[in-house]
């Protein structure tokens, strides 16, 4: 066959690369259980409240590889594998970088040539991520913890911004392998309080609700190569439909106790008017 007659055209739909990166304990291996049939790849202990299915926690780079070859190479039913989580597997890069080069830690190793060691290391385990997805039909899913950069914008002033909690050359490669970047956060409205003489505050107001962010802000890392709403619930069943293109289905309803009261809030009588709220501000 030749090059001409291999020219595709049009979409051609493949199981999603995705990373999903916030604070601990908002949900992520929560997102990550309500994948398509999952199978957890821990290199963290944190999935014993979490109804799934896993391998044993890997405690070195050869046995998460171990794991990763056997979804390749023996039948199964699992259609999404999840790492959990990134930076804890970056520490396992790093151990088995210093027992190659002989040293004690990666600082250890001139020039930061560690770090670019560890690269290599990286592209290994994305390799085989790509192999499962292109050859055995399977979803990826990368669970990570969020960390607070400085981030140099050429085009402004300096910075504070939410990313993966990785090293930079590590985060760079992976976020241009994966085909979204999601933020897991808490909604939060600021609200403007009068003080007296001419001065305010703004306080912030959390209502507990947990929300997706697709699209890159300065307060925050995102990505997304299919169009999804710059927010929607952290709810893997909410993706997945955006993802095949559907709409956003309806959150459920939910009734909240009112804790002094006694009565449920969709029952209470309506509040009375206050400040105004506005939502959180995406700058710094």
């Amino acid at each position: 066959m030749s090059l001409m007659q291999q020219i595709q055209k049009g979409p051609n739909p493949k199981p999603r690369r995705v990373m999903l990166y916030g604070t601990h304990g908002i949900g992520k291996s929560t997102f990550g259980a309500m994948a398509d049939t999952p199978i957890f790849v821990p290199t963290e202990d944190g999935l014993a409240d979490i109804d799934c299915e896993s391998f044993p926690l890997a405690q070195s780079l050869g046995q998460l590889m171990a794991s990763l070859e056997a979804l390749y190479t023996n039948d199964h039913h699992y259609k999404t594998v999840v790492i959990d989580s990134l930076d804890w597997l970056e520490r396992l890069i790093w151990a088995e970088v210093c027992a190659d080069k002989g040293v004690e830690s990666i600082e250890d190793i001139g020039y930061a040539k560690g770090y670019t060691f560890a690269i290599d290391k990286w592209r290994a385990v994305l390799g085989a991520l790509d192999a499962l997805r292109s050859d055995r039909d399977m979803g990826v899913i990368l669970i990570a913890h969020a960390k607070i950069e400085r981030f140099d914008n050429p085009e402004t002033d300096p910075y504070d911004r939410y990313s993966p909690r990785l090293h930079k050359l590590a985060s760079g490669l992976v976020q241009e392998w994966c085909d979204e970047i999601l933020f897991a956060t808490y909604r939060v409205h600021t609200r403007k309080i009068d003080e007296g003489f001419n001065k305010a505050k703004h306080q912030g107001i959390g209502t507990g609700e947990r929300i997706i962010r697709s699209t890159e802000r300065p307060a925050h890392v995102a990505k997304c190569r299919i169009p999804l709403p710059e927010e929607f619930p952290l709810d893997y069943r909410v993706f997945a439909a955006l993802a095949r293109g559907e709409e956003q289905p309806a959150p459920p309803i939910e009734q909240e106790t009112n804790q002094e009261t006694g009565i449920a809030q969709s029952d209470a009588p309506s509040p009375s008017p206050s400040p105004t709220s506005t939502p959180e501000q995406e700058g710094v």
